[in-house]
């Protein structure tokens, strides 16, 4: 869609006027919003370990509570939405309902999560790619060469208008999710291992094993899909479509993962699942990619291996496209350089700020790259962990923020009690066991030391404070 050059000026500043613009709908705002949970990568990857280091069989519960927390935050989180002019998500909510302080303190804590995410997806990409390459008897290309190609191309995206990510992206995400769904149809209609059952719904499944660990990996396979808020100056009718598809995202997500991991259970028998995810995890397999060789054959066994890299693809340029709009929005309130909000004249969209998340993801995996670090367990994991902790503080700071809110406007919850307060307050509890289980199962998740681990997870709490000195200078 081609964009007058009068909504937007190259060098003009959010502050000034400048906004972004498009019509994008709740399908577009969708695609991208689940395109950064990347599906087939979290069927691949974090659904094995829930199986293996979780509850075994019952894993699939844990991603159905993951879902369920997550809609109740969304209550909240879509019932202020109306009051919230700014397309900065976390960072928004928590300076309306909570000050300035907070505000910059979740601010801080978004860009480090989200740059953090970004930066280990593209160790995963290095090596998703490598192990194509080299299945089909290429030579062996050290990962960061890959990294460093994804993100020339990201960056190239990136610096277009948004309607032409979310082509790419919708592209991708219809593909992965379409073979992981042939794949569950061929184990449901083949009979499983052991014959199709609901053993994994059973209380005895579900209690077989620390259901906290399947709750924990099921919540990262969540990440950025409040993003749809981030979209709003780009969204046809923001007062309809975001809260639209705030609640269709979590629920694809949702549904999709639940099923997925029933069926990998299935797949292998429920009876033997998590020594079967184990035996994978130990050997450095892919417990997927060996169930669509048994079910589907090795055609779509190879389908699935090019879609995962795809599927990467899709989710570091998902969160490419996030981590600039909130860099463009705090430039544009005064938190960040002013150049940050310059708005493309041509494409409508922040190149600047993306330009500079280019440069700072291609600094990262250079040094990721110069220290020799492992592209899974080193970058990828580590970076994940610290995204998790990150976005869960900042689900249970915006859940605060919308309690903080409606209380001091009874004007504004007049007939909706439950949505503006008793749901956002109920959400602030299970978030804050959500980040208990985070915590004590942190080392799961990076796959590091104890010590390792401790530091990386105090990275979003020292953000937050600094975050708050910063704002609380402004304020001064």
């Amino acid at each position: 869609m081609s964009v007058p050059p009068t909504t937007a000026s190259s060098a003009a500043p959010a502050g000034a006027g400048a906004r972004l613009s498009g019509r994008l709908g709740v399908g577009s705002i969708v695609f991208m919003v689940v395109a950064a949970a990347a599906p087939l990568t979290v069927v691949g990857g974090n659904v094995p370990l829930a199986i293996g280091s979780g509850n075994g069989a019952g894993a699939p519960v844990g991603f159905v509570l993951a879902a369920a927390v997550l809609l109740v935050f969304s209550v909240g989180f879509v019932t202020m939405t109306p009051h919230v002019s700014e397309a900065g998500a976390f960072y928004s909510y928590v300076t309306r309902g909570l000050g300035p302080r907070a505000g910059m303190g979740s601010a801080y804590v978004a860009l480090l999560a989200y740059t953090a995410i970004q930066v280990g997806m593209y160790g995963y990409l290095g090596w998703a790619l490598g192990d194509l390459v080299t299945r089909y008897g290429g030579p062996e290309v050290p990962w960061w060469a890959y990294g460093f190609a994804g993100i020339a191309v990201v960056a190239l995206l990136g610096h277009r208008h948004i309607d032409l990510s979310s082509r790419v992206l919708g592209v991708a995400l219809v593909l992965e999710i379409g073979v992981v769904l042939v794949l569950d149809a061929a184990i449901v209609l083949r009979g499983g291992a052991a014959g199709v059952d609901a053993v994994s719904f059973t209380p005895q499944a579900v209690a077989s094993g620390p259901l906290g660990v399947a709750v924990l990996f099921a919540l990262t396979g969540f990440i950025g899909f409040e993003a749809t808020a981030v979209f709003r100056d780009e969204a046809r009718d923001p007062e309809r479509t975001v809260p639209r598809a705030t609640y269709l995202a979590v629920l694809v997500i949702g549904a999709f993962y639940a099923l997925s991991c029933w069926a990998v259970v299935v797949g292998v028998g429920s009876g033997r699942a998590q020594q079967v995810a184990r035996e994978s995890l130990d050997a450095g397999g892919n417990m997927l990619l060996d169930a669509a060789g048994t079910y589907v054959g090795t055609v779509l066994r190879d389908l699935v291996q090019v879609l995962l890299v795809s599927s990467v693809f899709a989710c570091v340029l998902s969160f490419h496209n996030i981590v600039a709009r909130y860099q463009f929005v705090l430039a544009g309130s005064g938190h960040l350089p002013r150049r940050l909000a310059a708005v493309h004249p041509r494409h409508a969209s922040p190149a600047v700020s993306s330009l500079v998340q280019t440069l700072t993801a291609a600094v990262l995996v250079a040094v990721f790259a110069l220290v020799g670090l492992d592209p899974l367990v080193g970058v990828f994991g580590s970076m994940a962990g610290v995204s998790t902790v990150g976005m869960v503080l900042l689900m249970l700071l915006t859940s605060v923020a919308v309690v903080a809110f409606f209380s001091r406007r009874p004007d504004l919850r007049a007939g909706r009690t439950g949505r503006a307060l008793l749901a956002p307050a109920l959400a602030v509890l299970a978030l804050a066991v959500s980040l208990w289980l985070v915590a004590s199962n942190f080392t799961l998740v990076t796959g590091g030391s104890a010590g390792v681990s401790l530091l990386l997870g105090l990275l979003p709490v020292a953000a937050f404070a600094a975050g708050a000195l910063a704002g609380g200078r402004r304020t001064a």
